[in-house]
């Protein structure tokens, strides 16, 4: 029976990866088939692509052998389909185009930052053997989030596109900072409470019913939370602004097990969704689109209504893929690849899709409950609370339950700082599992 459970999660997690080349396969085949074979991945490239995961899988089997076997597959799946969908849409424009040679193409380096990712977190499980030594840098955790945050500000590296600052260049290349701010104040907002969440729990003062902790156990955190907020609203990047407002409330929520502090998130967000609403003028024009889009149906609201249109056009299962008019959306690759995924699989295809980000978050959650520490449980729920709230506002944005924000769908879309950025909280969650999972295991059990 020794090494029973660890070999049967592995080969579990193993014959899942397989499920998700074959589900991926058949839809890049599906792919090619309705495009004509105009664009045509090299079989090569799949067999990398396999490679590259196989050797992921086998880091975890030898480096994180009890870790979780669902989170590695699904984070895998949902980037295969991406790819798939990515590739899709360029196979689109290279058949629109009269100079299929002058088309920049997103796919292959959607390709190249998935390899990135993969060994981001290969690196990380061989530099990180236990995840409650991370929380000996709480506050190094919170000074590279400032600076992270701070670095689209800097002349000269911080770059504006489509209104708003989020980007650095730096040789050629570009990326989102806030991406991986978010992990690093995620680390910070968790080991701080894991530390102070005692403290902060033993109410001295009372406002009006509420119990106020004491400045020097609540004052840090605050601190760094009002900073970031103030920095991301400064660069206009709201969408990631109430991510962060989510994941401070909820991990403060989780700490001390108090439900004012809910009560008190929702009256700060109200406060400050009315102020951003009267003082930026891009916020407010977002909030009249979404109550009436048809009203600019040619200009702001185009992109919106048509992936509304698209949704419609999808029906139940959808139009197939490579069927749909998914081109018509602006920006359907990033921010509205949803709307590319509602109009080809249709309800049927993106009820499969919050399935499978169903799971990835009820795995983190999990994996929080069994942790037999307080930075790793809370660590947990607050990697998972990011990847929850940023499917909602995501989905909601683009079926207009909510205004947009920019964010764009975890491992669906394209873009190399969002796709390394979610597979090291992935690579953060498997080692939590791994340790916890040891620490749980009867005596005697290797």
């Amino acid at each position: 029976m020794k090494n029973f459970i660890v070999n049967r999660a592995r080969n579990v997690e193993l014959g899942l990866i397989a499920i998700s080349f074959l589900i991926a396969g058949y839809a890049h085949w599906l792919v090619q088939i309705a495009t004509k074979q105009v664009y045509e991945i090299s079989p090569i490239w799949l067999v990398v692509i396999g490679t590259g995961a196989l050797a992921l899988h086998l880091v975890v089997r030898f480096l994180a052998p009890a870790a979780d076997p669902y989170l590695l597959p699904m984070a895998l799946l949902l980037n295969l389909l991406g790819l798939v969908m990515i590739h899709r849409l360029d196979a689109a424009d290279l058949i629109r185009s009269d100079e299929p040679t002058q088309v920049s193409l997103e796919a292959p380096n959607q390709l190249t930052w998935f390899f990135v990712g993969i060994a981001a977190v290969s690196v990380g499980l061989m530099i990180v053997r236990d995840h409650r030594l991370i929380q000996r840098f709480t506050f190094t955790a919170m000074l590279i989030g400032f600076v992270l945050l701070l670095l689209p500000l800097v002349p000269g590296l911080g770059a504006t596109i489509n209104g708003a600052r989020l980007w650095v260049r730096v040789a050629g290349y570009s990326f989102q900072p806030a991406e991986f701010a978010k992990i690093a104040l995620a680390i910070f907002f968790a080991a701080y409470l894991a530390r102070t969440r005692l403290s902060i729990q033993s109410i001295k003062t009372r406002f009006f019913g509420i119990g106020i902790p004491r400045v020097q156990d609540l004052g840090p955190i605050v601190i760094a939370w009002l900073v970031s907020i103030l920095v991301l609203v400064s660069q206009r990047d709201l969408g990631t602004s109430l991510l962060f407002f989510g994941l401070f409330v909820g991990l403060l929520y989780v700490a001390t097990g108090q439900r004012t502090w809910l009560a008190i998130g929702a009256i700060m967000f109200s406060a400050g969704a009315l102020i951003a609403y009267s003082l930026f003028s891009h916020v407010r024009l977002r909030a009249t689109v979404w109550l009436d889009p048809f009203s600019y149906a040619n200009a702001e609201g185009y992109q919106l209504l048509q992936a509304l249109y698209g949704f419609a056009s999808g029906g139940i299962l959808g139009q197939g893929w490579g069927e749909g008019f998914t081109w018509l959306v602006p920006y359907a690759n990033s921010d509205f690849i949803l709307a590319a995924f509602g109009e080809e699989l249709g309800y049927a295809g993106m009820a499969g899709l919050v399935l499978i980000y169903a799971i990835l978050v009820q795995r983190g959650l999990r994996i929080a409950m069994s942790a037999r520490d307080d930075f790793g449980s809370l660590l947990s729920i607050g990697l998972s609370l990011v990847l929850a709230l940023q499917l909602f506002v995501v989905f909601g944005g683009v079926t207009r339950l909510i205004p947009l924000t920019g964010l764009t769908a975890p491992f669906l879309a394209a873009g190399g700082s969002s796709l390394i950025s979610n597979w090291i909280m992935i690579g953060l969650l498997i080692r939590i599992s791994h340790t916890t999972n040891l620490l749980n295991r009867p005596a005697g059990e290797v």
